[in-house]
C-alpha cells in the first residue's frame, strides 16, 4: 500500500484505514496500549497500538519502539481533537525499520543548553521547535521567489568567489584561486549592479560569509542574502519597494505556517500589525532625537518605555517568585499525581520567565545609558535599534546616513553631502536591522574620490566603474538576511536556530 502523509490527514474520513512512515516522537506505555507521538517529516500524530487489535505478540514488539526509532504503521484515522495534530491512527499492523539505541537528547532544549545542543545540530532538527523553524524559513522562501517573479525580476547569480572586497571591510576569508587570492564573497550587491544594468530589475540569492568575530545573537560567519537592484530607482523607490516584499513574505507566511507559529508559541498579531500596518519612514538625524528620548513617537517616549519595562520586569520578577514558591508549598504539603506534574510545568515556565526579565533588568540599565549618550554620527548598536524600535509595532525604514558610517557605493544626498541615501529596515521588539540599502552612486567622479578614502585599490573596481562610463542610469536595491528575518518571524532568541547548520565564530561542526 503507497503510504500517505500527515500533513495530507484532513482530506480523509474517519475510519478511512491508511499508511504512515516515520519515527517515534515520544513513547508511554499501559497495560493494553501503547501510545506513539509519532513524526513523518510532514507534521505529528498520535499512533495508538492495542492489545486487543494487534494481539499480543505484536503487542510486545512494539514496546520495543524507542524514541527516534522507525517504523511504518497501518490503521484507521480518527479525528480527535484532544490528540496531538487534531487526529489519531488506530494501528492495525505495523513494520520496524530500525530500532534506535538511546537518543541523547532527552530533557528540553533549556535544560540540555545551547552548547549542547548545538554540537548535536544533526539530531536537534528532529525536534519539534526544530523542525516548526525550518518550515517557516522555507515558505519564506517561497515567498520571496514569489514576490520577485511575479513582480518581473530575473533570478541571476553572483561569483561566491571574489578578487577584491564590496564594502572595504577586512572581514573576508581568504582562500586560493590557482595561485591567485580570492576571498569567499560578503555581497552580491556590486555583481547585482551590473546585471540590473542588462535586465533592468533582477535579485540574487544566495550564500554570503563574514569572517568578523561576532558571537551575538545576530551573527552567523555564513548566511544567505537576498539582494533585488532596479535601475531607473531612487532610494524612496527602494523604500516603496521594501515594504511591499515584507508584507507579501509576511502574509504569505502567516497563511501557510499557523501550525507551526501556534507549536513555536508565536504572537501572530504581531506579524498580522506588520501586514496591516504602514512602514513608517525617519531619517537618521529624526532617529536620534527619538532614541535619546528628546522626540516622542504617537506619544510614546523611548527612554519612558524602556524605564517601564524596567518595572515590569521586577514585578513580574517578585510575582513569579511567589507562585513559585506558593506551588512548591502546595506540593510538599501532597498532591494528586497529576496536579503535582501540572504544578511542576507550571513552575518551569514560571523560572523561564523570571530568566528572561533577569537578563531585562541587566541589560536595560546599559540600553538606557547608551541611548541617552549616543551622538549623532555614530552607528546605531543593537542595543540602540532595541530602544529606538520599542516606540514603533512594525518595522521601521532609518534613512539618509551619515557618509562616514556607510559603504562608498551610496549616493550622497543633494547639498548634503555628509549624509547618503541609505536606509536600514529595522524589526519592532528588539530584532534590529533585517535590511539595509541605498541608491547608488553614479557620479564616476565621487566614487573615484570615495575609493581613495576608503584606501581600495582602484583596479579592483575598474569593472565597476565601467557601469559608470557606458549608460549609467539611477538605481538602487537592498540585501536582506534570510537568517535574521527567520529569527524575527519565529521570535527567536538566536539566530544559530534558524539555519539548519549554522556556521558561526567558534562553531564549525557538524
Amino acid at each position: 500500500m503507497q503510504h500517505q502523509y500527515i500533513q495530507d490527514f484532513a482530506q480523509y474520513e474517519d475510519g478511512t484505514e491508511i499508511t504512515i512512515k516515520g519515527w517515534i516522537d515520544k513513547a508511554r506505555n499501559s497495560k493494553t496500549n501503547h501510545f506513539f507521538d509519532f513524526r513523518d517529516g510532514t507534521g505529528f500524530t498520535q499512533c495508538i497500538v492495542s492489545l486487543d487489535t494487534v494481539g499480543e505478540e505484536a503487542f510486545e514488539q512494539a514496546k520495543r519502539l524507542t524514541i527516534e526509532s522507525s517504523v511504518s504503521f497501518t490503521g484507521k484515522i480518527l479525528r480527535n481533537e484532544r490528540s496531538l495534530g487534531g487526529y489519531e491512527l488506530q494501528v492495525t499492523t505495523f513494520e520496524i525499520y530500525h530500532i534506535a539505541t538511546d537518543f541523547p537528547i532527552t530533557k528540553t532544549d533549556k535544560e540540555h543548553g545551547p552548547n549542547f545542543l548545538e554540537e548535536r545540530r544533526h539530531l536537534w532538527l528532529r525536534r519539534r521547535r526544530q523542525w516548526a523553524i525550518n518550515r517557516v524559513r522555507n515558505q519564506l522562501i517561497m515567498g520571496i521567489h514569489e514576490f520577485f517573479q511575479q513582480d518581473g525580476f530575473v533570478q541571476m547569480d553572483a561569483p561566491l568567489m571574489t578578487g577584491s572586497a564590496c564594502e572595504g571591510t577586512t572581514d573576508l576569508f581568504e582562500t586560493d584561486f590557482f595561485g591567485q587570492p580570492a576571498y569567499l564573497s560578503q555581497s552580491g550587491q556590486l555583481y547585482a549592479e551590473a546585471m540590473a544594468m542588462a535586465m533592468n530589475k533582477v535579485y540574487t540569492f544566495g550564500p554570503t560569509f563574514r569572517s568578523e568575530k561576532s558571537n551575538t545573537p545576530r551573527h552567523l560567519a555564513e548566511f544567505w542574502m537576498i539582494e533585488p537592484e532596479v535601475a531607473f530607482a531612487t532610494n524612496e523607490d527602494n523604500m516603496v519597494l521594501i515594504e511591499r516584499f515584507i508584507k507579501h513574505v509576511i502574509a504569505r507566511v502567516l497563511d501557510k505556517c499557523q501550525t507551526e507559529f501556534e507549536l513555536l508559541g508565536r504572537d501572530t498579531s504581531k506579524l498580522q500589525a506588520v501586514v496591516d500596518g504602514d512602514f513608517p519612514q525617519v531619517s537618521y538625524s529624526d532617529a536620534v532625537k527619538i532614541l535619546n528620548g528628546s522626540m516622542d513617537v504617537d506619544g510614546k517616549n523611548a527612554i519612558a518605555l524602556q524605564e517601564e519595562d524596567l518595572a515590569a520586569a521586577k514585578a513580574l520578577i517578585e510575582a513569579h517568585q511567589q507562585e513559585i514558591a506558593d506551588r512548591e508549598k502546595a506540593i510538599k504539603a501532597g498532591m494528586k499525581k497529576g496536579a503535582r506534574k501540572h504544578s511542576e510545568q507550571v513552575i518551569a515556565k514560571l523560572q523561564a520567565e523570571i530568566k528572561v526579565a533577569e537578563e531585562q533588568l541587566r541589560n536595560i540599565p546599559k540600553w538606557i545609558e547608551s541611548a541617552k549618550n549616543f551622538e549623532h554620527g555614530e552607528d546605531l548598536g543593537s542595543s540602540d535599534e532595541t530602544v529606538l524600535t520599542r516606540v514603533f509595532s512594525t518595522p521601521v525604514m532609518v534613512y539618509n546616513w551619515p557618509t562616514k558610517i556607510k559603504a562608498f557605493y551610496m549616493k550622497e544626498v543633494e547639498g548634503q553631502p555628509e549624509f547618503v541615501k541609505g536606509v536600514d529596515l529595522l524589526a519592532p521588539d528588539g530584532f534590529g536591522e533585517i535590511i539595509g540599502g541605498s541608491e547608488r552612486e553614479t557620479d564616476i567622479n565621487i566614487l573615484l574620490k570615495k575609493i581613495e578614502e576608503h584606501e581600495l585599490d582602484q583596479a579592483d573596481f575598474e569593472w565597476y566603474l565601467d557601469l559608470r562610463r557606458f549608460g549609467s542610469v539611477p538605481h538602487a536595491g537592498f540585501g536582506l538576511g534570510l537568517e535574521r528575518l527567520v529569527r524575527w518571524s519565529c521570535d527567536l532568541h538566536h539566530v544559530r536556530e534558524t539555519i539548519p547548520f549554522p556556521r558561526r565564530y567558534g562553531h564549525i561542526k557538524p
